[in-house]
């Protein structure tokens, strides 16, 4: 399984603004860009801190004379372009921010990564859905025959029927599928072999199967 990047949704070409940049100047840019915050550089092209929406109406000094150093929100909390998606979206809600701006190795800005980068995410095909659970989680990840199960995907919510051998595998078979990329819901419609089999004293095809206690006196079982 393999979970898109970083890399594959963010936005590669980033409007960014220098410490010196004047609050009319921010305001024009993201007005002229339809964005809602600026990444703030240095002159070495490393984020020092974002500058949003918020941060001017927050901020906003009464002749309008302050600048990104004075509105931006400092330090920055950034990503990389090979983190998972999952990760990234993960960071985003601990630091309670709304994008990332993401750095390279030598912590240069060459991208950013916002909320709305990641309901591409759920725009993904149910086809795709499918094939990935159907081949990497199924087959691949857990090994089990493609026929055993089927996945069916209906505008990202899957529905699982089939058999599992072993009821340790139930809940593993959802959790995995839930984390499949585009997947919005899992409708869990599996049982378990183990747990259909019928045992002594249960109800079978020609009525109730009798245990070795419940065979009358001097009959052996397994004998006419």
């Amino acid at each position: 399984m393999r979970h898109r990047s970083v890399a594959d949704l963010m936005t590669h070409t980033a409007v960014t603004v220098r410490r010196t940049t004047a609050f009319k100047e921010i305001a024009r840019l993201l007005k002229e860009f339809d964005i809602t915050a600026l990444p703030v550089i240095d002159e070495t092209g490393h984020p020092v801190g974002v500058v949003s929406e918020a941060d001017l109406l927050r901020r906003r000094p009464a002749g309008g004379a302050a600048t990104a150093q004075e509105l931006m929100t400092s330090p920055t909390v950034t990503a990389r372009p090979e983190w998972s998606v999952v990760r990234a979206a993960r960071i985003m809600q601990r630091h309670r921010v709304k994008r990332l701006p993401v750095v390279d190795e030598e912590g240069r800005l060459v991208g950013i990564l916002s909320r709305s980068d990641l309901i591409q995410l759920f725009l993904r095909h149910d086809h795709a859905i499918q094939e990935e659970i159907l081949e990497d989680v199924l087959t691949r990840t857990l090994h089990l025959a493609p026929s055993a199960i089927t996945a069916e995907v209906d505008d990202g919510l899957v529905t699982l029927s089939g058999t599992v051998p072993q009821p340790g595998l139930l809940p593993v078979v959802v959790r995995l599928c839930q984390s499949v990329d585009g997947v919005v819901d899992v409708d869990n419609r599996l049982t378990c072999a183990e747990v259909i089999q019928s045992r002594p004293g249960e109800e079978g095809p020609n009525g109730p199967r009798l245990g070795r206690s419940d065979l009358p006196k001097g009959t052996a079982s397994g004998r006419g």
